[in-house]
């Protein structure tokens, strides 16, 4: 019977998006806040973001995790390339993720994501609607990045 395999542990993780102002920073924000140092994160967008949206930053805060220092990023504002695994959020960035993959080895992972800019309403209706991006996000971090448990005694 030959070996099960199993993964390799991701040390470093770009998340990225269409802008850079709402679903990839809310990601890499997620994922340091449970990671911390044990895992790089950056976060990066197909096109240039004008500020962090600041819807992302209310929903964000309301898991006590302050996105309000975010600065937006392009692919092209990559100091480094070196990540064991990039999570695209939209089409677009899978797109921009793959082409990465030619000159670099690395893994690609696709979490289509909704844009939450795509709701029309209230003030609650917008809230409601990054609020479920959060969650959708918060419950795929923890279910591919899991916190290393020690030994059960």
């Amino acid at each position: 019977m030959a070996p099960v395999l199993q993964p390799l542990p991701v040390t470093s993780v770009l998340f990225a998006c269409t802008y850079n102002m709402i679903r990839s920073p809310m990601a890499a924000a997620i994922m340091r806040h449970f990671h911390g140092t044990r895992v790089y994160v950056d976060s990066v967008g197909v096109r240039e973001g004008d500020e962090v949206d600041p819807f992302a930053v209310a929903v964000m805060e309301e898991m006590g995790i302050d996105l309000s220092r975010h600065r937006c990023r392009s692919f092209e504002d990559l100091e480094d390339t070196n990540f064991d695994l990039i999570v695209s959020l939209s089409p677009e960035a899978q797109h921009r993720a793959i082409e990465m993959t030619r000159t670099m080895a690395c893994d690609v992972e696709f979490w289509n994501t909704f844009d939450p800019t795509l709701v029309d309403g209230n003030r609650e209706a917008m809230l409601e609607a990054y609020r479920k991006v959060r969650d959708g996000l918060l419950g795929r971090i923890k279910e591919r990045f899991p916190l290393s448990r020690g030994p059960t005694v």
